[in-house]
């Protein structure tokens, strides 16, 4: 469930010792956010530009750099070739990692959109309530970084911190926002973690939703608090086991999702993907969530980890190298610093085992299109 990132300086550019890049994914995915990434960079202001490393480079430029990705992509290079191509005409930055590390290794998580059951009323077994925004909470953007912060008001009519997920829950904060109803706590405290999902309601229907807002308070990780107790070791924390340990211990279950202070509000959103942060859709295996105060959100990236293989009955059986182009459309709460990523899987059982599951060593490296001194000129 996300454990701490502490970073290094957030980016080097190399000049030697290039990784091979090479995709083991299906290019089509590769392509459409690639697309999606463009229509992100095309919507930012015009003299916006961005620092990666000690360079800085106009947004123009940074269009021109996935818009000559897109045009190599086109051409359907081989594996080999579009390595090549990359490491001849991409300019290369690598994110600095976790300060406990070595140089340039990160921890790399997984998340997905979970598939749930639910009730738009509320009737047993379906209790547990995700809520829309209250009208108690005020939502404040920050014109300079465009950052939301959230607050409420006492009553004394002062700007406040909102309330905690106990003090929400407990006290019932939140009534009269109810959005939908699911039949475990657990789940629904997952899907706050995952950030959005999709529900099918008792009609058949299923409909998606996302998130809207927080009560801006800290995230805590519910993993790490059970590893420090000793409850599991840091190789076991995972969401499968959380989940088990919940399950055998359901008078410590409060407690424990409680210590999590932050709280996720949501909103309906349409059919398809779900959007990340910057407003574009997710593509399953390819979109990563990064800390944009470390790590660049306007450039291509590439990872190297590892992913699972499943047996037939669903079950992991071994890891095998992963890497593939990604790309930087998402943000998290727990995901901090140049030394974290979470690669969002997608949907099904698949994305569900492997984001439960993965916590791994990994890199991950930006580019940008070569020759911009030249243009300048």
């Amino acid at each position: 469930m996300a454990l701490c990132g502490c970073a290094q300086p957030p980016l080097d550019k190399l000049t030697q010792q290039m990784p091979q890049f090479t995709d083991d994914l299906q290019l089509e995915g590769l392509l459409t956010g690639a697309v999606r990434h463009l229509h992100y960079l095309r919507k930012l202001p015009d003299d916006a530009s961005f620092t990666l490393g000690t360079d800085v480079y106009p947004v123009s430029w940074l269009r021109e750099s996935m818009k000559s990705f897109i045009d190599i992509l086109k051409q359907d290079p081989s594996p080999e070739e579009l390595s090549r191509i990359i490491s001849e005409n991409f300019s290369i930055y690598q994110a600095g990692g976790r300060k406990e590390l070595p140089r340039g290794e990160m921890l790399i998580t997984g998340y997905y959109e979970p598939f749930l059951q639910g009730s738009l009323t509320r009737e047993a077994p379906f209790i547990f309530p995700l809520y829309a925004p209250p009208e108690s909470l005020i939502q404040i953007r920050d014109m300079k970084n465009g950052k939301m912060t959230f607050k409420r008001k006492d009553r004394h009519g002062r700007l406040v911190p909102y309330w905690t997920r106990k003090e929400i829950e407990e006290n019932q904060y939140a009534a009269g926002s109810e959005l939908i109803y699911l039949e475990n706590p657990v789940d629904a405290f997952i899907l706050h973690v995952q950030g959005s999902g999709k529900v099918q309601l008792q009609d058949g229907t299923i409909r998606s939703i996302h998130y809207a807002a927080s009560n801006g308070l800290e995230y805590f990780s519910i993993g790490k608090l059970l590893v420090d107790r000793g409850k599991m070791s840091l190789e076991e924390a995972s969401i499968p086991t959380i989940r088990k340990y919940l399950r055998k211990h359901p008078d410590e279950q409060k407690e424990i999702l409680n210590h999590n202070k932050k709280y996720i509000f949501f909103n309906w959103a349409p059919d398809g993907d779900p959007a990340g942060s910057l407003g574009e859709p997710l593509v399953g295996g390819r979109s990563i969530a990064i800390d944009p105060d470390f790590l660049p959100q306007t450039a291509l990236g590439f990872l190297i980890s590892r992913r699972p293989v499943l047996d037939k009955k669903g079950a992991i059986k071994e890891w095998v190298p992963l890497h593939r182009f990604v790309f930087p459309q998402d943000t998290g709460s727990a995901i901090k610093g140049s030394g974290r990523a979470d690669l969002y899987w997608g949907s099904g059982n698949y994305a569900k085992v492997a984001a439960g599951n993965m916590k791994e060593k990994g890199t991950l490296y930006f580019m940008v299109k070569n020759n911009f001194e030249k243009m300048k000129k």
